[in-house]
């Protein structure tokens, strides 16, 4: 009798064992990678719902603005649950790895991006690219010779209120840092004052500069080079195109790029993540969809784009775009600024 209660007891001891080891593996796989994406839902939410298809991982994204997600990482410290962070330029990137809030992603994924466009000491990496831009209206400008080589040849008087600028806007003011970092703050803030001195009109943000070079408001707006395909889409006919300065800070690349997270308990499937989204579908995808620039070398720009090497951007840490206080008290007010903002 003693022996049956024995080999009862057993059994059951095994039974719960076995209980708790499906229970701890469906566990295991019904873990959620959480994304912190500065990134919209509208440029990549088809594109996370294959990959969590593809990959066969549930995946969560909690969708802001870039440097309010970075900011929240940063306050949410050890308590954060994003396992990765898709931000939309890479001072932001720039700003988590300084605070060592990031973990090293493989070489043989930052092997995949050019070194100009990632992290130098790997901490995040590009996903794709936006180039600034000046678009032009090509019924008022006819002679496209006529357009300037640099940036710094927009204060000429020739284009005294003929020229759009979204000085509130994000892409802006990281062109602006790019500026600095190239030029420094004093010859930034001169070419700041000059162009508004010029009559440079002032816009919320890149769609309306685009819409009012369409109207022909203006010749000339400072933009990223994909909002223009937004109207071209429907109207081919769009009296409006891209006017690049190979070698410029005015034609610098900015990154919109992915960190993982030091508060990450599945690195695994974050790397996973990373991986497809350097994947050749992936970065097709950014060329076809949002006309970005795909990063992973060998893949084509986007149609009637110049490509990344033609543009030649300038060699710069983009970590460095971080410097957004700086960049903000340039442009702020008269005292010791542009008065921009």
């Amino acid at each position: 009798m003693a022996r049956n209660q024995k080999k009862v007891a057993v059994m059951g001891l095994l039974g719960l064992l076995l209980a708790w080891g499906v229970g701890a593996i469906a566990t295991a796989q019904s873990k959620t990678l959480i994304i912190y994406s500065g990134r919209s839902e509208k440029l990549i939410g088809n594109l996370i719902q294959k990959a969590e298809e593809d990959l066969g991982i549930d995946i969560e994204v909690r969708y802001g603005k870039t440097a309010q997600l970075a900011i929240a990482i940063q306050e949410e410290g050890r308590n954060s649950k994003a396992d990765l962070f898709f931000g939309q330029d890479a001072g932001a990137l720039g700003s988590l790895a300084k605070e060592k809030r990031t973990v090293p992603i493989p070489s043989d994924l930052l092997n995949k991006v050019d070194s100009k466009f990632r992290s130098p000491d790997g901490q995040w990496i590009g996903i794709s690219g936006r180039a600034r831009v000046v678009d032009y209206n090509t019924k008022l400008v006819t002679n496209p010779s006529e357009l300037p080589s640099s940036i710094w040849e927009l204060t000429d008087p020739k284009w005294r209120g003929k020229v759009g600028w979204a000085p509130t806007n994000g892409s802006f003011q990281s062109f602006i840092t790019a500026m600095r970092l190239t030029a420094g703050d004093a010859k930034t803030l001169e070419w700041l004052k000059a162009m508004k001195a010029n009559g440079t009109k002032v816009y919320p943000k890149n769609t309306p500069i685009v819409e009012a070079l369409g109207r022909g408001e203006i010749e000339l707006g400072l933009v990223n080079n994909y909002y223009l395909y937004r109207f071209t889409k429907d109207k081919p006919d769009f009296p409006v195109a891209h006017h690049y300065m190979p070698g410029d800070v005015g034609s610098m690349i900015n990154v919109a790029g992915v960190a993982i997270v030091d508060t990450t308990d599945q690195q695994g499937d974050a790397e996973k993540f990373v991986r497809y989204l350097l994947n050749d579908s992936s970065q097709n995808y950014f060329a076809q969809k949002t006309k970005e620039y795909p990063l992973v070398k060998g893949i084509p720009a986007p149609a009637n784009q110049m490509s990344i090497s033609q543009i030649n951007p300038p060699d710069i840490d983009l970590s460095n775009l971080d410097d957004l206080e700086g960049t903000l008290k340039l442009l702020g007010d008269e005292e010791e600024g542009a008065g921009l903002l």
